[in-house]
C-alpha cells in the first residue's frame, strides 16, 4: 500500500494496481486481497489503494504508474447499497471501513475510480469488476434514481469489465498484457483483452468478433432487448435479465446487447475451477489481518477472521439474490485436506482464539454437492425448487464427518456454522440437520424462511412454507434431545415483488401464534441485475404475468411496519 512497503519488497515499479472502496483486509473474503494474492503468486508485482480520496489522482498516484494496468471495485458490496437504507436514507456505518465509519467511499465507486486512473495515469488499461460491476454489466435499474441506467462499462468508460469469480480473468488480463509490445499504443492494449471468458467489452460493430481467435458463430450468441428497447418497454428488462441468467449457468453462449452505436459484448463464464484449483487458491499466504497503517479496527474483518470457506456456487435460484448471477450455480468445493490445512493454519495464528467462526459458503450445506446433468443443455432456473432436482447429488454424511473431524483437531474450542442453510435440500429427518442443530449452532441459528405465503415464496424461488415448519420440528426436537436452550432467527422480507399488506398481516399473525416479535427484517431493495428487481420495475412475473407490486415508500413502509413497527429499516 505504500512506497516504503514497495522498497522492503525491492520493487522499483509495480505490474499492476488495484483500487478498491474496502479497506484493504488481507483475508480471502476480501477480492482484492484474494486476487493480489494470486497475482503475486504468479510473479505479478501489486499494489492496493484502499478508500482513496476521490477530490484528486493523489491517492492513485501514490505507488507510481503500473506497467501492465488497473483493477478497480467498488469493494465487497454495490456502493449504494453500502449507502443507503431501504428508504434511500444514509447509512450511519460501514462495516468494510476502518472504525465503521460511513463515507468513506464514494457513491458509484466504480465509476467514479475509474475516471481517477484515467486522470492518473493517461492511456493505462482499466479493467473494472467486483460486485457492483458484475451485477450492472447490462442495462439495470437503479432504485436508488429510479431510472434504468445502461451497463457500467459504459458509464465508466473502462476498458474491459470482469463478472463473476475473478481469479482467472485476472491473470489471463495479465498475462495478456505482459506478452503485449511495449511500443503497443493504448487502444491496441486494451483490444488484446476482448474474448477471455467472463467478461464484457463493448464495440462499435460485430464485425470486431471475428477477429477474435474464439469467434463466437452466430447460434453461440444470445441477443439481448437493446438498452432503448426496455426504457421503451420496462417488461422488456424480464427478458433480459433471465437472458443473462441462462447464459451464466448454461455457461456456453456469448450474448450482446445494443446500446445506441455501442454493442457490449458478453463471453461465456470461464469454467468452474477444479477442487485442486480452489485449494490452491486458498492456500495462499493470507495474514488475515486489516492492513497495519490502520488505527481502528474494520468490524467486517473482525467478523470473519476466523471462518473457512469450503465450496463456491449456490444451486439455488432466489430471484432477489446475486450469488448465483456472480459465483454461478455449479458447485466447487475444496477437499478435506485442503480444509484441514487451513483449520491447523489458523490454530497458529496470533490472533487465534479457539473459534472457528463458520464453514460454508453461499449455503453451507453445499459442500460436496454436484449436478450429474449437463449445464449447457439444463432449462431449469433453480436447482432446488419446485423440488430438488433429481440430478443434484449431495454428501450429507461427508459433510458431518467433515465438520466433527475440524471440530475435534488440536487447538479448536469450538465450531460454528453461521452460513446460510437451505432447510429443504436434505430430507425431513436429514443427517445434517439433526448434526447442525446438536452440534454446530451456538445457541442462535439464523435461518431464511423469507415469507409465509406460498405464491410470495414461488415468486422469491424458495420452498413452500411447509418445509420450514418441518425444520421448526426437527430444530425443537434436536434441541431438546442435546438438552440446548436454543432459538431460531428467521430472516424475512416485506414489500416483495407480488406481495401485499394481507400477505403481511398473515405472516404476522403467524408470528404472533408463536410468540416471536421478529428482529431480521428487510423491506426488499430492489438490487441490480436480479430477477425480483426485474419484477419491481415491470411488474410482472418471470412468466409475464402482471402482479401487485408496492412501489412508493408509503406502500413499502405500510407492509414492513406490519411486522417491524419500530425503527426505520436498514
Amino acid at each position: 500500500m505504500f512506497l516504503e512497503e514497495m522498497t522492503r519488497l525491492g520493487w522499483s515499479e509495480l505490474d499492476v494496481l488495484l483500487v478498491t472502496g474496502d479497506a484493504y483486509v488481507d483475508h480471502p473474503s476480501f477480492g482484492v486481497a484474494l486476487l493480489g494474492r494470486c497475482l503475486q503468486a504468479r510473479g505479478f508485482r501489486v499494489g492496493i489503494v484502499a478508500q482513496p480520496r476521490w477530490t484528486g489522482p493523489e491517492d492513485i498516484q501514490r505507488l507510481g504508474r503500473p506497467r501492465l494496468f488497473a483493477g478497480v471495485t467498488a469493494g465487497t458490496v454495490d456502493s449504494m447499497l453500502a449507502h443507503y437504507t431501504a428508504f434511500r436514507k444514509k447509512r450511519s456505518d460501514d462495516a468494510y471501513t476502518p472504525g465503521g465509519l460511513a463515507g468513506a467511499r464514494p457513491n458509484r465507486a466504480s465509476i467514479v475510480y475509474t475516471n481517477l486512473v484515467r486522470q492518473a495515469f493517461p492511456g493505462l488499461p482499466v479493467v473494472i469488476g467486483g460486485v457492483e460491476a458484475s451485477l450492472r454489466r447490462a442495462t439495470h435499474y437503479d432504485f436508488w434514481t429510479d431510472k434504468l441506467r445502461p451497463s457500467i462499462l459504459l458509464d465508466s468508460k473502462a476498458d474491459l469489465l470482469v463478472y463473476g469469480m475473478a481469479e482467472q480473468a485476472i491473470v489471463e488480463i495479465a498475462t495478456r498484457l505482459q506478452a503485449s509490445p511495449p511500443q503497443e499504443d493504448a487502444k491496441s492494449r486494451a483490444s488484446s483483452l476482448r474474448g477471455i471468458p467472463g467478461t464484457a467489452f463493448a464495440v462499435s460493430n460485430l464485425d470486431a468478433l471475428r477477429l477474435l481467435p474464439n469467434a463466437p458463430s452466430a447460434e453461440d450468441i444470445l441477443p439481448m432487448p437493446s438498452h432503448e428497447a426496455i426504457v421503451a418497454n420496462p417488461r422488456k428488462l424480464m427478458e433480459a435479465t433471465l437472458t443473462m441468467e441462462r447464459q451464466v449457468h448454461q455457461g456456453t453462449h456469448w450474448a450482446v446487447q445494443e446500446n445506441g452505436t455501442r454493442r457490449v459484448i458478453f463471453t461465456p463464464p470461464p469454467a468452474s475451477l477444479r477442487c485442486a484449483e480452489l485449494d490452491a487458491i486458498y492456500a495462499l499466504p493470507y495474514t488475515r489481518r486489516a492492513h497495519p497503517s490502520y488505527t481502528q479496527p474494520v468490524p467486517a474483518a473482525r467478523m470473519i477472521q476466523f471462518s473457512v470457506t469450503s465450496h463456491r456456487g449456490c444451486a439455488g435460484g432466489c430471484t432477489f439474490c446475486s450469488i448465483t448471477l456472480h459465483q454461478g450455480r455449479q458447485i466447487t468445493s475444496r477437499s478435506p485436506e485442503s480444509l484441514k490445512s487451513e483449520v491447523l493454519a489458523l490454530t497458529r495464528h496470533p490472533d487465534w482464539d479457539g473459534s472457528i467462526s463458520d464453514v460454508g459458503g453461499p449455503t453451507a450445506n453445499m459442500w460436496g454437492a454436484r449436478c450429474t446433468a449437463d449445464p449447457s443443455i439444463c432449462k431449469r432456473v433453480d436447482c432446488l425448487t419446485p423440488k430438488v432436482c433429481r440430478n443434484f447429488e449431495t454428501r450429507e454424511a461427508g459433510l458431518v464427518g467433515l465438520l466433527r473431524t475440524l471440530r475435534s483437531m488440536d487447538g479448536v474450542k469450538h465450531l460454528r456454522v453461521a452460513s446460510g442453510v437451505r432447510y429443504d435440500l436434505g430430507a425431513s429427518d436429514s443427517e445434517y440437520l439433526r448434526a447442525l442443530v446438536r452440534e454446530f449452532v451456538g445457541g442462535q441459528l439464523k435461518i431464511a424462511p423469507e415469507h409465509l405465503c406460498d405464491h410470495v415464496l414461488r415468486l422469491m424461488r424458495k420452498p413452500k412454507f411447509e418445509e420450514f415448519e418441518r425444520f421448526l420440528e426437527l430444530f425443537e426436537r434436536e434441541s431438546s434431545r442435546a438438552h440446548k436452550e436454543q432459538y431460531v432467527i428467521p430472516y424475512l422480507i416485506s414489500a416483495f415483488p407480488g406481495c401485499t399488506s394481507t400477505d403481511m398481516k398473515l405472516l404476522a399473525q403467524w408470528l404472533r401464534q408463536r410468540g416471536w416479535k421478529p428482529q431480521q427484517v428487510q423491506c426488499f431493495i430492489p438490487t441490480p441485475g436480479t430477477v425480483a428487481t426485474a419484477m419491481y420495475y415491470g411488474g410482472i412475473d418471470p412468466e409475464g404475468n402482471s402482479i401487485p407490486v408496492a412501489r412508493t415508500d408509503k406502500d413499502r413502509m405500510k407492509q414492513h411496519y406490519i411486522l417491524a413497527p419500530k425503527g426505520e429499516p436498514e
